[in-house]
């Protein structure tokens, strides 16, 4: 079973992707920020994707995916960046940072859980 992290300061957007994701027999860590995220990440044992949203205090998803990339055991887990924020200078921005792909909200469930499996191989 895949694992994955949800990080998004939201809790509504994190059990609604966490339930989605769990329906497609997904195994789901949540975090409600990056400081959070990277935490349940050295925690977790395997995770084989990350979702992460952009803003979020303490720690924001730009900072956390850098900080994922700089690090050898999870430079290669791939990311997909869900956010409200939409504007080219972000998305260029998430992508030049690591994430493999990034999608504005309000994300099609069908569409996020065909990147995650296109992502996961």
């Amino acid at each position: 079973m895949k694992h994955i992290l949800i990080v998004d300061d939201s809790k509504t957007i994190r059990n609604l992707v966490a339930f989605i994701m769990k329906r497609e027999g997904f195994r789901v860590t949540m975090a409600e920020d990056g400081l959070d995220g990277l935490e349940k990440l050295y925690s977790a044992g395997k995770l084989d994707l990350i979702i992460s949203d952009i803003n979020m205090p303490r720690m924001d998803g730009f900072t956390f995916i850098k900080n994922i990339r700089e690090q050898k055991n999870f430079r290669d887990i791939p990311i997909i960046v869900l956010s409200t924020e939409g504007q080219e200078d972000d998305i260029q921005k998430g992508l030049r940072l690591g994430a493999n792909l990034y999608m504005v909200k309000p994300a099609q469930p069908e569409k996020l859980v065909r990147n995650a499996k296109m992502l996961l191989g």
